[in-house]
């Protein structure tokens, strides 16, 4: 199973703080995940189609697009950071 949490805006255009879902068979990859997320989602695709610089953690450590995930993996979506 994956631990999928939204957090900040993210969370608002999903409408939920998390999910839980089984690791399809064809996802290994966190490009793959999101790929899997917009076919399966329209609210995650909607939310991707207007935020396209989202980012994304993988058991707590900000991830890009070709990192590995796996069984038991905590991942995590939310808006770029600011700061001053």
């Amino acid at each position: 199973m994956l631990q999928i949490h939204y957090f900040a805006g993210v969370r608002e255009a999903m409408g939920r703080e998390r999910e839980q879902i089984g690791l399809p068979p064809d996802v290994a990859s966190v490009a793959e995940l999101i790929r899997h997320l917009r076919v399966r989602d329209s609210a995650f695709a909607r939310m991707f189609a207007e935020h396209e610089t989202l980012l994304v953690a993988v058991n707590q450590t900000v991830a890009g697009n070709d990192q590995a995930i796996g069984n038991g993996d905590e991942i995590a979506f939310f808006p770029p950071m600011s700061g001053g």
